[in-house]
């Protein structure tokens, strides 16, 4: 945006600030509080605070929403993505290649806070991994690849542990590499960062 176009520069965390393209510090915010925000859940779940790392994932969640120029479809990504994430967490958990110490009220269902984990990836798909979109084919290499490292991180901090380890890394790349392109789909479908009318 011009400054002719724009007398009043927009504040980096507005919804303006995303009406084409995220700013840099806009994107660089958006990596930097989804870490924290993984890190505050699964280290919740490993020191059984569950529901406090879920709310720190949240209130992430909210403030992507709150800078999004239009943060209904935004909602509906993150909506998508949790409910994608519930179904294959689920699957995971009822193998049994994969056991939690918290956050999972019956065993035969995905911890919750894992699921919430699926939603704050969302909000990066339209700003961090924007560059995936003509990439499907790396999507899904880097979802077999970095979908396994990124759990075994978790299970290295203690917020889930590997009961059969092959069989479980196994099935993580196999599901990633399909989830991944899916998800980078939806989001230029649902791509709530993006103004309406503006170039994509």
């Amino acid at each position: 945006m011009t400054a002719a176009l724009a007398p009043m520069a927009a504040t980096p965390t507005s919804p303006a600030a995303m009406a084409g393209r995220p700013t840099r510090t806009v994107l660089l915010a958006n990596v930097a509080l989804s870490q924290l925000g993984w890190f505050a859940a699964v280290l919740g779940a490993a020191h059984h605070m569950a529901p406090a790392g879920t709310l720190c994932v949240v209130a992430v969640i909210c403030w992507h929403l709150s800078v999004s120029a239009r943060p209904c479809r935004e909602a509906l990504l993150v909506a998508l993505a949790c409910a994608i994430g519930f179904a294959v967490e689920t699957v995971v958990a009822l193998q049994g290649h994969v056991s939690y110490p918290s956050g999972q009220p019956d065993p035969h269902f995905a911890p919750y806070w894992m699921v919430a984990l699926w939603g704050l990836f969302a909000i990066a798909l339209n700003v961090s991994l924007r560059w995936l979109r003509p990439r499907l084919w790396l999507a899904a290499l880097l979802g077999a690849i970095v979908g396994p490292i990124a759990f075994s991180s978790g299970v290295r901090l203690g917020g889930a542990a590997f009961v059969h380890t092959v069989p479980a890394l196994l099935t993580l790349a196999l599901v990633w590499g399909g989830v991944l392109p899916l998800l980078v789909r939806l989001s230029m479908h649902f791509d709530g960062v993006r103004a309406e009318g503006a170039r994509p």
